[in-house]
């Protein structure tokens, strides 16, 4: 995107785990059309995970049929992206689909400062879903899309936090769509114990249905900055159930990624193969359990 991985006041120990847990979780294809416009033939799922890209600024509309020679899909913000102040991605949903990208839908959520109490997180939860909501509806995305709230801060989630998380949760689901989570899949030593954020969020939902989506960059298990045919499955990204893993990130951390560091550009980004022809834009790099991370089921 990139993204500033901001996590608590703790010293935050990477445990790398090499055991892998496989976990292949079917999707089926809905309708993501805007009225009066149709939708290229974009399969619902492969018997491999798909290789996307993800960042804040939208890449341009020349650098598309290049980028689409190796990716199947894009992130789509529907706020403006972390450190920003505004959004390059408004109006280009159908650039994309005429480019034949599936989506990765994005919603920029609050970071801990901004939560003074649980009942005002829980109330900006519910207006943020409402706006989340509203902003996936004006760009043409149908009901049933999966809504990613962007989640950085690593750790437990203090009481506020949840509030806030399960509130989106919940309104995005009383406004048609499904919920999903992008957070942490490593795991990071929190009040003396290790804790995977994911695992934290999913424990705690009280059997609400949220779809994550996980970053993990460090080497191993992500493989750095690569596009292989065959892209990792997103269950090994040290949390089982995730649908989509972020595996590479721009710039590369450096204190995660030594053992793959090769992999990176000088300056420490991860660029598009040279042979795409879609130049040096600097990108995360997702695997996905479909070919439409964001599409309902």
């Amino acid at each position: 995107m990139p993204f500033e991985k901001r996590e608590k006041q703790i010293t935050a120990i990477v445990l790398i785990a090499f055991g892998v847990a496989i976990v292949v979780m079917a999707t089926r294809q809905g309708n993501m059309n805007p009225a009066g416009y149709e939708s290229p033939n974009l399969a619902p799922a492969l018997s491999r995970p798909a290789l996307g890209f993800d960042r804040n600024d939208y890449p341009g509309d020349a650098a598309l049929p290049a980028l689409r020679r190796t990716f199947a899909y894009s992130s789509y913000w529907l706020n403006n992206p972390p450190g920003t102040t505004s959004n390059s991605w408004a109006g280009k949903r159908n650039i994309l689909l005429k480019n034949n990208f599936g989506f990765l839908v994005l919603f920029n959520g609050r970071d801990s400062a901004e939560l003074k109490s649980e009942a005002a997180a829980a109330g900006l939860g519910s207006s943020d879903a409402s706006a989340a909501a509203a902003s996936a509806t004006h760009e043409g995305f149908a009901r049933e899309t999966i809504i990613f709230l962007d989640q950085e801060e690593g750790g437990w989630m203090l009481p506020e936090q949840r509030a806030y998380i399960y509130a989106w949760v919940d309104g995005v689901r009383a406004a048609g769509f499904r919920a999903g989570v992008y957070c942490s899949a490593m795991p990071v030593m929190d009040d003396g114990a290790p804790v995977v954020t994911a695992d934290d969020i999913r424990d705690h939902a009280r059997g609400r249905a949220i779809v994550f989506w996980v970053y993990n960059d460090a080497c191993p298990p992500a493989p750095g900055c690569v596009y292989p045919i065959n892209p990792p499955k997103p269950s090994a990204s040290g949390f089982a159930q995730a649908e989509v893993w972020q595996f590479a990130q721009s710039p590369r951390r450096k204190e995660f990624t030594q053992r793959c560091a090769a992999t990176y550009a000088a300056d420490g980004n991860c660029n598009p193969p040279a042979e795409s022809g879609a130049g040096g834009i600097f990108l995360d790099l997702d695997s996905a359990n479909s070919p439409v991370p964001s599409h309902g089921r």
